[in-house]
């Protein structure tokens, strides 16, 4: 059993890890066919991510309750409606409503999958387990911008959505040859106020982050902040709250998961940038751009299931922040970014954060994972989720954002470069600096023994 776990772990990875970063490769050709501006290509990716991160949370309580394998199988089947109808989309409302289902889908796919592997395997080899759980979405990754490419180059972006379909029917029949169930909090209601509390702090805070420089950016943001203290100071009085927010006292489990949202925030729009100054600046086909993003991610996925291995033998505080010290010199070498950069350069930057991303993960997730309970394993899963995809999101934000101050609401043309090449350069000085965050937050976690 404990195999079919893991594999149905890493198919499940793979898919979402796939679908999700393969549209990068796309989304040019989606604008084409759309008519996207600069603002709504963005927001072809953040959506999904956006629901993922909303979903989370409450989807680890109602697992929890009514079974992982239970749940896990109708995400699947939630993921595979969403794949067809996104591919089948007419214009783009139909495309961002299918989004809509896919990230639902995904968010369970994400929970259930590494709270199944963390309550299934022996705390010994857990860290080796999530190692090749990672080790799948970085294959996902990995494989992601080249297949993507010749999908788009060859047949169509809308293959993206069908190519994933297999895997999830096979983890399917995989699940049906699993009799076990994992049910912690079967006897426990659902806080339903929590739930939407948590849901309207996080869309308010992470839509009004990316119009930030207009007023209502303000104003949704503010009132993100306010609903998201609300939520806080209600789930303290619970007793069995949406999310556990007593487990922040303890130092490695709040410090890991603060690295965690950092390191995401500040590394995943650099798959966006590089795959704009690919294709924009220099007029690299999608299929081309595809065969060169893939150094990192491939880097990553070699690295993750060794960082796991690892991080059962030596401390892996110090192994994340090794980690990510490498990923925030390559996250420096982009800072300078433009026109006349030599492609060296960039591959020499995209080694650093692949190696530097690859150790980091593994070992960080463990230490979430391996620092709570028992009981409060799907939470923790889900933590590992949600501050990813909310990490995701704002990264893509903050992108967003920086578009709409130095660029605006515009379509990308070559009389744009110029300001596409500005904000790229931006964007980069923010993800060297909190990268840099990330590596001390780390280290803190070293001197923490609780």
């Amino acid at each position: 059993m404990n195999r079919y776990v893991i594999i149905i772990g890493i198919l499940c990875s793979f898919a979402v890890a796939f679908t999700s970063n393969a549209l990068s490769v796309a989304l040019p050709t989606i604008a084409m066919d759309f008519n996207l501006s600069n603002i709504m290509q963005n927001w072809v990716v953040n959506i999904y991510l956006l629901i993922i991160a909303c979903a989370s949370v409450p989807i680890s309580k109602i697992s929890s309750k009514y079974g992982l394998k239970r749940t896990l199988i109708i995400g699947l089947v939630i993921y595979i409606a969403g794949a067809l109808f996104s591919g089948f989309s007419i214009n783009e409302n139909m495309l961002f409503l299918s989004r809509f289902i896919h990230g639902i889908g995904s968010a369970v796919l994400f929970v259930n999958v590494m709270a199944i592997i963390t309550a299934q395997i022996p705390s010994k080899n857990r860290g080796q387990a999530v190692g090749f759980t990672i080790m799948g979405v970085y294959v996902g990754l990995t494989s992601a911008p080249t297949i993507g490419g010749i999908l788009v180059q060859n047949f169509s972006w809308r293959a993206i959505f069908y190519i994933t379909l297999p895997l999830i029917l096979l983890s399917i029949y995989l699940l049906s040859k699993i009799e076990k169930e994992w049910a912690v909090d079967v006897d426990k209601s659902i806080d339903k106020v929590g739930s939407l509390l948590y849901i309207l702090s996080i869309c308010l805070l992470m839509y009004g982050f990316t119009i930030l420089n207009s007023k209502i950016g303000l104003i949704l943001s503010f009132l993100g902040v306010l609903v998201l203290i609300c939520f806080i100071k209600f789930e303290l009085k619970l007793e069995n709250p949406i999310y556990e927010i007593k487990l922040f006292k303890n130092l490695k489990y709040t410090s890991s998961n603060i690295a965690s949202f950092i390191s995401y925030f500040a590394t995943f729009v650099v798959t966006y940038i590089l795959n704009y100054h690919f294709q924009y600046l220099m007029n690299l086909s999608p299929q081309t751009t595809g065969i060169i993003l893939i150094v990192s991610p491939l880097l990553m996925a070699l690295c993750a299931p060794f960082s796991g291995r690892l991080s059962d033998k030596i401390d892996p505080q110090k192994l994340a922040a090794l980690g990510m010290s490498m990923v925030s010199i390559g996250m420096l070498l982009l800072c300078f970014l433009n026109e006349n950069t030599p492609l060296y350069m960039i591959i020499v930057a995209m080694i650093l954060h692949g190696l530097g991303f690859g150790i980091f993960s593994s070992p960080n997730s463990n230490i979430i994972l391996g620092s709570v309970e028992k009981k409060y394993i799907a939470t923790a899963s889900a933590s590992l989720s949600t501050v990813r995809t909310i990490g995701q999101s704002f990264s893509l934000g903050l992108l967003t954002l920086i578009f709409s101050f130095i660029m605006g609401n515009v379509i990308i043309v070559p009389s744009n470069y110029p300001l596409l090449v500005q904000s790229s350069q931006i964007t980069m000085i923010f993800s060297t600096i909190f990268c840099i965050i990330a590596v001390v937050l780390s280290l803190i976690g070293v001197k923490s023994k609780i």
